[in-house]
């Protein structure tokens, strides 16, 4: 059965995507996932992991689920499906109400083929009830290495999705990744269950790319990247840098010296995003000055430059972001520009996400006061707001208790709705049912409160009214937008979960949450040095980077800084700052810390804010818009924590 049907996939691999052969690689995931197994590719960027689901898509019976965590930058993907006649769709928050319903509407009728969504979708109880009802052929995780809880971009919801893949009765799954470690690489295939045979590797070398690497002062760079770009031949480039703000920056500048450039990040509107997007796709010479997030989900081969303005995160990010050049084969250069002014404002990623040990400790308290067995719901944005967490480290500290044994999250829900009539009236639509059913449903509207067009809805509270199940509730709301009878939009997302066992001491636990979350900011810290440190590499610098992935080459590459200058390089050191005290007053932090104690009651707290870190207290008390905040945001954190403590 795999022979014929891998027989099958060549003819669909020329007729329908046009490729004559498969890539490395590509072949033996497929006959894996054809066979009934499930696979891992870890494949390079633009070295055609997609081909990997898309093509058994096309072959197996069901619904191929496709789960990354940047569905909106997908557009491209599922055009090109749809043109190839392969019905592909999304679902996520930038689509409209009736495109989401005709998508639902496609799935429940077995026609789509490829759904892709987004992780925290599968926070979503009507998503998962509809999914509990299909047929999943293959289930694949773009982004794996997420799934890691010491990859370079852990994300608490990855961590979840092998438990749902087997939840949802998936037939196989496909995990995908171009940056994964050799310990990554293990904790994916051991949490989806992937024999390491069926784990494919194909390498990191490009041979096709020349990596520079070039320390400058932060005061040169500007200059020096725009004599880059009217030196060279013109061609397709993006330009990498950390923040928003030097986004737009860069590109009016380089737009003023007469450079077709234009920013890219994620606070523009998604109209913006993708005319920039589309302005960039079909020119061959136009320069996207981007955020980090830009270029996933784009298939294009012919970049011919990426330069990395200021220093990634880490060599997983810059492994990622120059595998976007040259994927035509042909050469193609990235520069970086090493910076030492550039690494406090990347350790302030890795640092401000890190929460204090009060509030630490008040999670654990508010968790621990339900009964054992006992189910209980929690508003995550409420919990984050009142233990001052971001929402992602909340629900990576309440992961972390789920690993531990003490929790286990069950399906979340809303807490509330809101619904209108399609057309006409409410009594429009209950004169389509029989009498009983038109007096629940009159009676289950009139239970909620009604405005000038939207009617707002608590199932729970209404189910208590009405003295029925709460599931009843949600079918009869659902049933109706599945007619199109009305319009549903959902809010107050509460996430259930069930104390499992207690901790056998309190503060024990909480010493260890407190130090997983420092050995996370110290993993994420190292990962910033070790570009440094790639820079200053005496040796072949690709050879130095393939051999972080695990991948071993003996001969020089011919094509870094330092095969193409033979002499290792320094980063120059930057110049000594004035002290703490002649920047910060002591005295106002000291009367502001007195007046927020919330927010800025614990040393931390100060040192977040101080370098420039929002939180939610400090958001909700509008502390960002005094002069304090942001004053210290050059500095290293782990300084400014150490004068805060003092």
């Amino acid at each position: 059965m795999a022979i014929q049907t891998t027989s099958e996939a060549r003819k669909i691999l020329t007729s329908r995507f046009g490729f004559s052969d498969f890539r490395p690689g590509q072949e033996r995931v497929i006959e894996a996932l054809l066979a009934g197994r499930s696979a891992l590719a870890v494949f390079p960027t633009g070295a055609g992991k997609s081909l990997c689901y898309q093509l058994p898509a096309s072959l197996l019976d069901g619904v191929t689920v496709v789960v990354s965590p940047l569905i909106a930058l997908m557009k491209d993907q599922i055009d090109s499906l749809v043109r190839q006649g392969i019905d592909a769709a999304r679902l996520d928050s930038s689509i409209g109400v009736d495109e989401a319903r005709d998508v639902s509407g496609r799935l429940a009728e077995g026609s789509l083929k490829l759904l892709y969504v987004a992780p925290e979708r599968f926070n979503n109880e009507r998503f998962l009830g509809q999914l509990e009802r299909t047929k999943i052929s293959l289930f694949a995780v773009d982004e794996a290495h997420c799934i890691s809880e010491w990859g370079h971009n852990f994300r608490p919801d990855y961590l979840k999705l092998a438990v749902r893949a087997r939840e949802l009765g998936a037939e196989r799954v496909l995990a995908l990744t171009a940056t994964a470690t050799p310990p990554v690489v293990s904790d994916i295939c051991t949490a989806f269950g992937i024999v390491d045979a069926d784990a494919v590797v194909t390498g990191f070398y490009r041979p096709n790319l020349t990596l520079l690497t070039t320390p400058v002062r932060a005061s040169e760079r500007d200059q020096l990247l725009i004599d880059r770009l009217r030196e060279r031949p013109a061609g397709s480039t993006i330009v990498y840098v950390t923040l928003q703000r030097t986004a737009l920056r860069v590109a009016s500048l380089l737009a003023a010296a007469g450079l077709p450039a234009r920013p890219y990040h994620a606070g523009m509107i998604p109209e913006d995003r993708v005319a920039t997007q589309e302005w960039w796709t079909e020119s061959a010479s136009n320069i996207v000055v981007a955020t980090i997030a830009f270029g996933m989900g784009i298939d294009k081969a012919d970049v011919r430059y990426v330069y990395h303005l200021n220093l990634p995160k880490g060599l997983e990010s810059y492994s990622q972001e120059t595998g976007r050049a040259g994927r035509d084969g042909a050469p193609a250069i990235c520069e970086l520009y090493a910076c030492h002014d550039d690494i406090p404002a990347l350790e302030n990623f890795a640092y401000g996400d890190t929460p204090t040990r009060e509030a630490l400790a008040g999670l654990l308290d508010d968790v621990f006061t339900n009964e054992d067995g006992v189910q209980f719901a929690v508003s995550e944005y409420e919990l984050s707001g009142r233990f001052d967490m971001r929402p992602l480290v909340l629900k990576t500290a309440l992961t972390y208790l789920e690993l531990d044994g003490l929790l286990k999250q069950g399906t979340p829900f809303y807490a509330g709705y809101s619904l209108r009539p399609c057309t006409g009236s409410f009594e429009d639509c209950f004169a389509l049912f029989d009498a009983d059913r038109a007096d629940f449903l009159r009676r289950l509207v009139a239970s909620g409160k009604t405005g000038r067009v939207w009617t707002s809805l608590d199932p729970a509270a209404a189910a208590a009214e009405l003295g029925e199940e709460r599931s009843r509730i949600v079918a009869a709301v659902e049933y109706l937008e599945q007619r199109n009878l009305i319009e549903l939009r959902v809010a107050d997302a509460r996430q259930r979960y069930t104390v499992l066992g207690r901790p056998g001491s309190r503060d024990e636990l909480l010493g260890r949450l407190v130090e997983r979350f420092v050995l996370r900011e110290r993993s994420e810290a190292q990962r910033i040095q070790q570009v440094v440190a790639l820079v200053a590499h005496s040796g072949c610098q690709v050879n130095e980077l393939v051999a972080y992935f695990g991948e071993r080459r003996d001969e020089p590459c011919g094509h870094c800084s330092y095969c193409l200058g033979g002499t290792a390089q320094q980063l120059p050191e930057p110049p000594v700052p004035p002290a703490f005290e002649a920047v910060v007053d002591g005295g106002v932090l000291a009367g502001l810390a007195a007046l927020h104690p919330d927010a800025l009651g614990a040393p931390r707290q100060r040192a977040r804010f101080l370098c420039g870190i929002t939180s939610p207290t400090t958001s909700r008390a509008k502390l960002t818009r005094g002069e304090l905040f942001g004053s210290l945001a050059d500095r290293h954190f782990v300084d400014v924590l150490a004068w805060c403590e003092q």
